[in-house]
C-alpha cells in the first residue's frame, strides 16, 4: 500500500471533516463531494494550487460548523475572453 505525502493526509483529513460537518446539514453532502471530485482532477505537483484550495477548504469548513450557515457558495475560475469585449 502506498504511502500518502503529507499534503495528500491533509487533504483527506479535510474531506472527512467537511463529510462529519455536512451530515448536519440537509443539502450539502452533494456540494463537498462534487467539489472534492472535481479538484481531485488536479495534478499533485501543482503544490501551490492544492496548498491555495486547502486554506480555502479551511476557511468554509469554519462556515459550515458555524451553527447560522444555510448555506455556501462554490467560486470557479473562468476566461475572461469568454465575458469581455
Amino acid at each position: 500500500m502506498a504511502r500518502h505525502s503529507k499534503l495528500q493526509k491533509q487533504v483527506l483529513s479535510l474531506y472527512k471533516q467537511f463529510l462529519r460537518a455536512a451530515k448536519e446539514k440537509p443539502g450539502f453532502m452533494p456540494l463537498v463531494c462534487s467539489e472534492f471530485r472535481r479538484n481531485s482532477k488536479i495534478p499533485r505537483t501543482d503544490v501551490m494550487h492544492i496548498e491555495y484550495l486547502l486554506r480555502r477548504g479551511q476557511r468554509q469548513l469554519e462556515l459550515l460548523r458555524n451553527s447560522n450557515t444555510k448555506q455556501l457558495a462554490a467560486f470557479s475560475r473562468f476566461n475572461q475572453k469568454n465575458f469581455g469585449p
